[in-house]
């Protein structure tokens, strides 16, 4: 599955820019826009959060609106795992390019799509954590490592929080004043395997 159109997908013009705190709901996430790859993770909530069921399929859910990054330039978030895939297979390539938990930042190009740039953060099932490489479908998103293997616990839930601004630096070399996309997504597909993931809200915050 080509991961470019993550990426070169998100065409935005003329949206309003977020100020102080906004936060998505796991409802509100649940009724943003389907993107599917391969067949249909389904995403519905449950008394937990927003649960994800990915089986041989790829799709996620995309916000597409600009975010000022001047104004809430950190992204925090809460997400757990039924299990992690199994560690043979190399996630740096194609055949490895499956994930149970994932989140998009996305900076679009506008018609100079080879000019857009992601980041994805990923709950990885092999690499460690801090660990960061060019996706393999497209050089363009950069893969992040914030977990790595099963949980600690059943059910457990763990909080990320980023500074986008800053990662944007580091990883793309842009800094940045603004994002146009914020997306989720679980797959398998490469793998042909299952998972289970449940996501929070998403709140993107000044400091």
């Amino acid at each position: 599955m080509r991961r470019l159109a993550v990426v070169v997908a998100l065409t935005l013009v003329g949206l309003p820019s977020l100020a102080g705190v906004t936060e998505y709901s796991v409802q509100d996430i649940a009724g943003w826009e389907r993107e599917r790859f391969k067949g249909e993770t389904t995403y519905e909530v449950d008394g937990e959060g927003l649960k994800a069921r990915c089986g041989n399929s790829a799709s996620g859910l995309f916000l597409r609106q600009t975010i000022d990054l001047r104004a809430t330039p950190i992204v925090e978030w809460s997400w757990r795992v039924e299990h992690v895939y199994d560690g043979t297979v190399d996630e740096k390539t194609k055949g490895g390019d499956d994930f149970p938990a994932r989140l998009y930042v996305v900076k679009d190009g506008g018609i100079a799509v080879w000019r857009t740039r992601a980041i994805n953060y990923v709950w990885a099932s092999k690499m460690p954590v801090g660990a960061d490489w060019p996706n393999p479908f497209a050089s363009q998103a950069h893969m992040v490592a914030l977990r790595s293997g099963p949980p600690a616990a059943p059910g457990a839930w763990v909080h990320e929080r980023r500074n986008i601004r800053e990662d944007f630096k580091r990883f793309h070399g842009r800094d940045l004043e603004t994002i146009d996309a914020v997306a989720i997504m679980s797959d398998c597909d490469n793998r042909g395997g299952t998972a289970e993931a449940w996501y929070g809200p998403v709140r993107f915050l000044s400091e």
